[in-house]
């Protein structure tokens, strides 16, 4: 098991309904993850980052089956042997009768495929249960033999879920997203809250741009197990870097053992 990571953040304005222009883009801003800086252990990208939020056409524009996301990204880690956490994409499954799902991907610096987890809090304010199918299965797995955890966007608003993979042994949570204007507040209150609750690292990566009438704030983060920010990203497109010690996780945990503490037949 590793303990630092060299971490990079993919924080890209999106073109919402324009899949070919972002899997270009993305395709630019990871050349730059690997050869700008010191090259990262792992990259991170933004949710829905190959459609952005065209839902009245996600269905015709979504991955179908992810066939084409999973070979970009997977011969990507391989030939850079680098570890990407590849953000969301919209997933049309024929499964599900061609219904489109929020899915996130992780591959290793081999190319295999290690993560994958569809949103299962959809959020009915941006009409996302009208077009898209809720994922059932939470996102735990492991990189590089440190157990790792997934949630997307508005995940974060549901506590019971990170306490879930931070019992499971998480030490770190990843999370996508497309958080907007005007609620910067509650993605840097709920993202620390995250961590200083489950002691554990927060990779959060936002995207930056506008989508219609929409602006997004970007504000990336990456946030350590007591709650402190490790580095965070404005608002325009950039990379965000910065390493981390895992070890820091176990030192939390031991010096306040909330989770020894915990006494769940009475909540």
């Amino acid at each position: 098991m590793t303990n630092k990571l060299k971490l990079a953040l993919i924080q890209m304005d999106i073109h919402a309904g324009h899949p070919d222009d972002n899997y270009a883009r993305l395709a630019e801003l990871l050349e730059r993850a690997v050869s700008e800086g010191d090259k990262p252990d792992a990259i991170v990208v933004p949710e829905m980052w190959n459609t952005g939020y065209a839902l009245d056409e996600i269905r015709s524009i979504a991955d179908a089956e992810g066939v084409r996301t999973k070979a970009f990204i997977s011969d990507f880690s391989k030939k850079y042997g680098v570890n990407v956490i590849a953000g969301s994409i919209a997933e049309s499954r024929a499964a599900l009768g061609g219904a489109v799902v929020n899915t996130m991907y992780g591959f290793d610096r081999a190319g295999r495929q290690i993560a994958e987890y569809a949103k299962i809090h959809l959020f009915k304010l941006m009409d996302e249960h009208l077009h898209l199918e809720a994922g059932e299965n939470h996102g735990r797995f492991e990189l590089e033999g440190v157990p790792a955890g997934a949630m997307i966007c508005y995940d974060i608003r549901f506590p019971e879920l990170a306490r879930k993979l931070a019992l499971e042994g998480a030490k770190i949570l990843f999370v996508p997203a497309e958080w907007p204007h005007p609620r910067l507040h509650h993605w840097r209150t709920l993202l620390q809250a995250r961590a200083i609750e489950n002691q554990m690292y927060v990779i959060a990566c936002n995207r930056s741009g506008e989508s219609g009438t929409t602006r997004f704030f970007g504000h990336s983060m990456i946030v350590d197990p007591w709650g402190e920010v490790v580095s965070e990203a404005g608002e325009d497109e950039m990379i965000l870097r910065a390493e981390i010690d895992l070890a820091l996780t176990d030192e939390v945990r031991d010096r306040i053992p909330v989770f020894d503490d915990r006494r769940p037949s009475l909540y």
